[in-house]
């Protein structure tokens, strides 16, 4: 059912935890599943992503996709960043079971949350960035996938 990369991202998630003061965060959830996921970013100065960290509520693909969200992003520009998508996370961890896509979902938004809140903090604009959602619900889901 599960990949093994999802299962190793699962039982040994990387990057687990907060940063504090954190340049952005961005926490969004599916009230209907009840995974909460918040994403922590510390970026320099020259808009690259130095340290990620995360915290998960939920099931086993909520953790793995935040774990492996965390892995590709860290390191990279806020501009790529933006460019993770919850397809490209999905075939990073080599696929999810179909009731399981919400989960990657989740973890695309909470770094767009996350750069949001980074964006709004240090009063500029990330080209292509718009403000992100709370909730992520079902009707997305159906579009994405």
């Amino acid at each position: 059912m599960y990949s093994e990369k999802v299962m190793d991202h699962f039982q040994n998630p990387r990057n687990v935890g907060e940063i504090e003061n954190a340049s952005g965060t961005g926490t969004v959830g599916n009230a209907k599943c009840g995974d909460i996921m918040r994403i922590y970013l510390d970026i320099d100065e020259n808009q690259v992503i130095r340290d990620v960290k995360f915290k998960t509520f939920g099931c086993g693909a909520a953790v793995a996709t935040s774990s492996m969200a965390t892995e590709m992003v860290k390191g990279k520009t806020v501009r790529e960043a933006m460019e993770v998508t919850n397809k490209a996370v999905m075939e990073a961890l080599d696929g999810l079971p179909p009731v399981k896509v919400h989960c990657s979902l989740l973890a695309e938004e909470a770094i767009h949350a996350a750069l949001w809140d980074y964006a709004q903090k240090n009063g500029i604009e990330i080209e292509g960035l718009v403000k992100p959602k709370s909730d992520i619900g079902e009707e997305e889901i159906e579009e994405e996938y």
